[in-house]
Formats: C-alpha cells, sequence, structure tokens
C-alpha cells in the first residue's frame, strides 16, 4: 500500500469510528437498590447486544435517596436521567405537572392491554399511559410454618391482627434469635409509613377528615401505633428502627423472623432456595385486618419505569424502557434464573402461565392481595383523597417523612406513642395549612 494509501485509509478509519461514536447514545439510568432492579441491571447486556448504539449508565441508589435524588432532578428540570424508577405514587402527580412523557407509540409486541388493569390505572392519566411497571406488589403475610406448627399455632388465610400477634409471642425465641415478627422501623414515607398507613388502614383510621384535618388523635391511630409497638417491643428483633424491606428480608431469608408483613415481591426472594435458609419453609397469607373491618391494608405499588420529559435521547429511552418491562423481558429472567423470578404482579399473562404457578409458591397470594387493594377507598371511613399506604397529594412525601420519623423514634424509644402521635398530628396539620389545604 502506497503512503498516500495508507494515509486515505487511515483517514477513513477515523472518520467511521467518529461516525459510530456520533452515532452511539448514552442514557443514564436511576434505580433503586433491592433485588429484582439489580437483577435488570445485570441482564442489561442482553439489551445492549441488540441493541450496540445504545450506552447505558446506571445509578442505584437505597430507596430514600432514590427518591430524593430523582424528585429534586424532576422537579428543578435538572436532566440528569434519562429514565427513573419511580412508583404509583409519583406517576400520577408528575404527570400532570408534565414533568414526564407520555409512554405512546410503543411497539404492537409490548401488548398493554396485557398489564394488570388495576396497575395500568394506577401509572396512567386520562388514559394515557405515563409509566410502564417494572413489578407491582401489594401487602402479605410471609411467614415460617415450621415454627408455626411448633408453636402450635395457626395463621389462616385472612388473618386477624390478633391472630398475628398470638402467632408473634407464640413463635418467639430471643435466647435463638428468632423473633416473632419482623416489621418496617427505618423512616421514610415509604419505608415504615408505608406499612404503618397500610396497617392503620386496616383498624379503620385515616389521614385526613374531608375537612383535610389530621386525624392521628383519633382512637383508630392509637390502636394501631400501640398494637405496632408493642408487637415490635415484644416480639421484634433489636434495632428494629433501623430496617427497611432490604434489612428485614435479610433478617428473615436466614432463619430470624417467624413473620414479615411486607410487599408480595418479596416471595421470590424468601422462597429462593440459593439464598433463604428457610426457602422450603414458608407459606403465605393476606394482610391482617382488625376485627370485624374487612380492610385489607389497601396496599397497591408498582416500581416503574419513566421517562423525564427532559431527556436529550426520549427514543433511547423509550427502547430501553419497553425491554426491561416487556413479556420478552420475563421470559429472559426465566431462562436465566427460572420462572420463580419472573417480575411479579405487571402482567395478566404471568399469572394464566402454568409454568409459572408451579414454580411460584406466592402467586396466589399475590394475585389475591392485589385484587383486595382498593386505593380509591382506603379506609372505611370517607376520605379527600387516594392512594392507599400513601395519599396522593404533593406534600405527601414531606409529611410522611416528618411522621415516620416521629413513629420510629417511639419505636426506639426516645418518645412515648402519645407523644409521636400528638407531634405528627401538630406538624401534619402545619404543614398541611402553609400548603393551602382544603383547596
Amino acid at each position: 500500500m502506497t503512503l498516500r494509501a495508507q494515509a486515505l485509509w487511515g483517514a477513513c478509519a477515523i472518520a467511521a469510528l467518529s461516525t459510530a461514536a456520533a452515532a452511539e447514545t448514552t442514557i443514564t439510568i436511576a434505580t433503586v437498590n433491592n433485588g429484582d432492579m439489580v437483577r435488570m441491571q445485570g441482564l442489561s447486556d442482553e439489551f445492549t447486544k441488540a441493541h450496540p448504539d445504545i450506552k447505558l449508565e446506571w445509578v442505584t441508589l437505597e430507596e430514600n435517596i432514590l427518591r430524593q435524588r430523582v424528585t429534586t432532578d424532576i422537579a428543578t428540570k435538572g436532566g440528569q436521567y434519562d429514565v427513573m424508577t419511580i412508583g404509583t405514587y409519583e406517576v400520577p402527580i408528575w404527570a400532570k405537572q408534565n414533568w414526564l412523557a407520555p409512554l405512546t407509540d410503543v411497539p404492537a409486541d409490548y401488548d398493554v392491554d396485557d398489564l394488570l388493569p388495576s396497575i395500568r390505572s394506577a401509572l396512567s392519566v386520562d388514559g394515557t399511559l405515563y409509566a410502564a411497571p417494572f413489578y407491582g406488589e401489594s401487602a402479605m403475610v410471609m411467614y415460617r410454618k415450621d415454627l408455626a406448627d411448633k408453636a402450635g399455632v395457626t395463621i389462616p388465610d385472612q388473618p386477624k391482627w390478633d391472630d398475628i400477634m398470638a402467632a408473634a409471642k407464640a413463635m418467639t425465641d430471643k435466647g435463638n434469635e428468632i423473633y416473632g415478627i419482623c416489621l418496617r422501623g427505618k423512616p421514610g414515607w415509604g419505608e415504615n409509613m408505608a406499612f404503618i398507613t397500610a396497617m392503620a388502614n386496616s383498624y379503620g383510621a385515616r389521614w385526613f377528615d374531608m375537612d383535610w384535618k389530621a386525624q392521628f388523635d383519633s382512637p383508630e391511630w392509637k390502636a394501631a401505633l400501640d398494637d405496632y409497638l408493642s408487637m415490635m417491643n415484644e416480639y421484634g428483633p433489636p434495632g428494629a428502627s433501623s430496617n427497611g424491606f432490604n434489612e428485614n428480608l435479610s433478617l428473615f431469608q436466614t432463619g430470624k423472623c417467624g413473620m414479615w408483613i411486607d410487599a408480595t415481591v418479596a416471595g421470590s426472594f424468601v422462597t429462593d432456595p440459593d439464598n433463604s435458609t428457610v426457602a422450603d419453609s414458608v407459606a403465605f397469607a393476606q394482610f391482617p385486618t382488625k376485627g370485624d373491618l374487612e380492610n385489607h391494608g389497601n396496599w397497591l405499588w408498582a416500581w416503574s419505569l419513566a421517562i423525564p420529559a427532559t431527556t436529550d435521547a426520549p427514543d433511547a429511552a423509550k427502547t430501553f424502557v419497553t425491554w426491561a418491562t416487556s413479556k420478552a423481558y420475563t421470559e429472559l429472567v426465566a431462562e436465566k434464573d427460572g420462572w420463580r423470578a419472573a417480575p411479579p404482579g405487571t402482567r395478566t399473562s404471568l399469572y394464566e402461565n402454568p409454568d409459572y404457578q408451579a414454580a411460584a409458591p406466592f402467586a396466589e397470594m399475590t394475585l389475591k392481595s392485589m385484587n383486595a387493594a382498593t386505593p380509591d377507598h382506603p379506609s372505611v371511613q370517607e376520605t379527600p383523597y387516594t392512594g392507599g399506604q400513601f395519599v396522593a397529594i404533593p406534600e405527601f412525601q414531606g409529611i410522611g417523612t416528618a411522621v415516620g420519623q416521629q413513629f420510629s423514634a417511639a419505636l426506639a424509644g426516645q418518645v412515648t406513642a402519645d407523644q409521636a402521635l400528638s407531634s405528627a398530628q401538630s406538624l401534619t396539620d402545619r404543614e398541611m395549612k402553609r400548603a393551602g389545604y382544603p383547596k
């Protein structure tokens, strides 16, 4: 090759590389550090093989920190992220602010009609989908059948709180580091307040009356918080005021919890024989009810992938979002890790799949729990809000976390239950007046 030819070849090669580099689109994905999302990140090589022109950058954060970061970024139009992991609380509020790109014109094989109606509705505004559900959940009781049998207690499929408290007492063996019950205590509107609000709903409590006045001075809230603190102080693990979903999952998997009441998505993790020492002993029941009330906690949630309106790569972001929440992704998970690990609670077809039903002993209870949720009517009392385990107003993030700090302090023994409720009442009323409620 002559020197001129070599020079021309080199120039062409450089131009080709520059064109390839220019064609590559990088999208930044903010997500939560739970097991299903970590699995998605691990499987994303399959996406980049099929889409070599799209590069993925990950920001994986603990739940409370993720919420703070993505909320700040989208509210200030910071534009740090192209895909955000958000929940059913944020989607309708942010969509109405025009902060999210609508998920229109998705591929036909995505099959939007296969999404569970309750989840699709929760992620839509005026019939338009604004986030794609990665997994959906309600809440249920997970318990050690072997410990219950040994203690001589029965946990019915639809337990009352009296059943739960009796079982927690009977299964507790602190000398062997076995605690009758593990519940969230870490402060946060989506941490301890998700559980405590659901429990309070089942006791007939509500956050606000129809004039938006806080209701923490009601007998229903006092009964719920007193029973929560009593169970945790007498039958719960030490340091519970620092425990959220992941910490309790670890405790349960290592055999230290008789019962755990939390998100149905945990079913696949507690029955995973590779990571759970009690996988063969786990049974499930619906979220408890109180007395004659038929309110099963009303928990309905989906961790979803949404595209902020500020992204400069909307097409690449939509390509990733539809891949990660597709039927094909579910089949990829099943191929790699078995049907038990498939992301639950989003698609009707999954619950009609006999392979999934056979592999997932929690599938029936998950679907039953999700169908029992009525977020449009979170309490047996009339409410001016919707939301189930949260209140679907923009101010709830700050108020919910502040109340969660009071209840976590009560669990840690720093204040009494009555002091925590009084503080919750005053701070909530103050912030709601400041926000201009009733509107």
